[in-house]
């Protein structure tokens, strides 16, 4: 749930008293029976040319990670790169698996690369066995979709493609923040680790979030290269919010970046901190149509304390008052019974 005692250091009394009951009701989840979802994420993991065995190895290993999560939060999992004496090259099936998937309107679909990439300064490819695809191929693929979407890029030479497939409710998150970055990537380990890591729980919420394993994955590959006495040939981005700039790990303190772009281009990292492949057992009680509510309402109160400097202050607080009570009546709405 959205900290929402931190919007500001002067509060009227009706801010106060809203904040209360908002953090009072979300114990009506908490103690509800569960729920049956209605729609679970799909994960489609990519697994690319290996180059050398260790490589094959590595890239192995984190694919096994990733399956193993998958089962445990019950979410459907796709594998291309991994079968032997398949009937269609990996480029088809996954051209084939995105087009399948882009039928589908509710659920988050997450599309996790995990390998090698190249670019020339025109193009950056992902490496598949066989033939690659480009940003710009993959950006086509995606065009159909209406769903929304995770897209984590673990491969070097990644940047180019956070610019190409940037677009309103997607996070994109890749393992560079320029396609001159070539040398192998580490970041695909500690991002697959860092998933279900209650560590990384940096709100502690009881689940982490899209956002908070970038962060902590960003921080572990930082600390690799610090701890090898070695220059950092990767240097991880993040972008949720359609403009394709992306926003660096080392812009934000805790979940929130507190840098301001230069020219004034907005920050990134509120929807990707409402997607969670584990969700917590109150996150799943929640039914989906208040979920989905409750995140639209979290991003327009983000969005407001961005703002906040250019409002008067009672506009400011009227504006609010309208969030926060709707938030507070979503969770006084009675979960249904469970089935």
């Amino acid at each position: 749930m959205l900290g929402l005692m931190q919007l500001g250091q002067k509060r009227p009394r009706w801010v106060a008293v809203t904040l209360c009951a908002t953090t009072l009701l979300t114990s009506i989840w908490t103690e509800a029976e569960p729920t049956t979802l209605t729609a679970h994420p799909t994960l489609l993991l990519v697994v690319g040319a290996p180059g050398e065995v260790e490589f094959g190895e590595a890239f192995s290993q984190w694919a096994g990670q990733w399956e193993k999560t998958c089962r445990q939060a019950g979410v459907k999992l796709i594998t291309i790169g991994l079968e032997t004496n398949a009937p269609a090259t990996d480029r088809e099936r996954l051209e084939k698996a995105l087009h399948d998937e882009s039928k589908e309107s509710a659920a988050e679909l997450w599309l996790v690369l995990l390998g090698h990439g190249t670019a020339d300064g025109k193009e950056a490819k992902f490496n598949l066995r066989g033939a690659d695809f480009s940003a710009t191929e993959l950006a086509a693929w995606l065009k159909p979709f209406r769903r929304p979407l995770a897209v984590i890029n673990t491969a070097s030479a990644s940047g180019p493609f956070l610019a190409k497939l940037s677009a309103t409710d997607r996070v994109v998150i890749t393992a560079t923040r320029s396609g001159q970055e070539q040398n192998y990537a580490r970041f695909g380990q500690y991002f697959t680790e860092a998933i279900t890591d209650p560590a990384a729980d940096l709100d502690k919420d009881g689940q982490t979030s899209l956002l908070e394993a970038y962060l902590i994955a960003a921080r572990r590959t930082a600390e690799f290269y610090e701890g090898e006495g070695r220059l950092a040939t990767e240097h991880p981005l993040i972008d949720d919010n359609g403009d394709g700039l992306g926003t660096p790990p080392d812009w934000f303190r805790g979940i929130r970046a507190v840098k301001q772009a230069k020219d004034g281009a907005a920050l990134d990292g509120f929807r990707a901190h409402q997607i969670h492949l584990l969700p917590s057992v109150a996150e799943k009680k929640m039914p989906p149509a208040l979920r989905a509510r409750r995140n639209e309402l979290e991003l327009a109160i983000l969005k407001l304390r961005e703002n906040k400097t250019s409002l008067p202050e009672d506009a400011y607080y009227r504006q609010l008052e309208v969030l926060l009570l709707e938030t507070a009546r979503l969770y006084e709405t009675k979960p249904p019974a469970a089935r």
